[in-house]
């Protein structure tokens, strides 16, 4: 158990320095990475992927996205079976997420010389993920929330982890064993977060980890020894993985699902 408390907790460390070399530009890159602020297009774009990605757009419209891909504001992001996908927003804030994970952009607002007006909300509603702060959640936290089905997560300069079981995490192992119980789990590696519904509210900070258990149940504080990390493979920062990487050789970097 104990071993594998630290082969987690190793793995989590490695995806953040992993991050960090990335944001850095030390770390190898699928696509070069936009000036903050200046994100090619949209909102932010995928710049790792290692396997296959869909997206929703606001009018219906289904596509398969690629690295260098646009996110819009109300898209809604799908990854397939075995896909981990990495997206940069303008501001400099990353996501990851897990297969089989759905998250939907529904509200993103980001000029660099208007603090005032930053916005972003987004929308985990299947699977896992993590995210690393941009200059949004660094200048205006209050204006940063990540839901889920259960909770409301608010940012404080923060590295979370964030993920939903739905009797659909047996490939998950815990340190019981066991997979984790349905519900929202969260860990936090840097800066701190609030996590909050009708029924609490509930501060983690750095190394400590939370649950929720549904929509009308409190969120709780978690022993580091039954936490739920969610990982990452360090092979997402050289987009690497167990898929092909759609539109790896294609000028193009989507294309529509008819």
């Amino acid at each position: 158990m104990k071993r594998n408390r630290q082969k987690h907790s190793a793995c989590a460390y490695s995806a953040l320095i992993a991050l960090a070399l990335v944001a850095s530009g030390a770390g190898a890159q699928s696509a070069p990475a936009a000036p903050v602020g200046q994100a090619p297009s949209g909102v932010g774009a995928i710049t790792h992927l290692s396997g296959t990605l869909s997206v929703r757009r606001a009018d219906g419209s289904t596509r398969l996205l690629s690295v260098k891909s646009a996110v819009d504001e109300g898209d809604t992001l799908r990854t397939a079976q075995g896909t981990y996908a990495r997206m940069k927003f303008a501001d400099g804030g990353e996501v990851v997420l897990r297969p089989e994970s759905q998250l939907k952009v529904e509200a993103y607002k980001f000029d660099e010389q208007k603090p005032a007006a930053d916005n972003i909300l987004v929308s985990l509603m299947k699977g896992g993920m993590r995210s690393v702060t941009g200059l949004i959640g660094r200048r205006s936290r209050d204006k940063v929330a990540f839901t889920a089905p259960s909770a409301t997560i608010g940012i404080r300069g923060t590295h979370f982890g964030a993920l939903i079981c739905q009797n659909d995490c047996a490939s998950i192992v815990t340190p019981s064993g066991g997979p984790p119980s349905n519900g929202l789990h969260v860990d936090v590696l840097d800066g701190a977060v609030t996590i909050s519904n009708s029924a609490g509210q509930q501060v983690l900070n750095a190394g400590q980890f939370g649950y929720v258990r549904d929509s009308v149940t409190a969120p709780v504080q978690v022993p580091q020894q039954q936490g739920i990390q969610v990982t990452m493979p360090v092979a997402i920062s050289r987009n690497a993985g167990s898929g092909a990487t759609v539109g790896k050789d294609r000028q193009d970097s989507e294309c529509v699902v008819p």
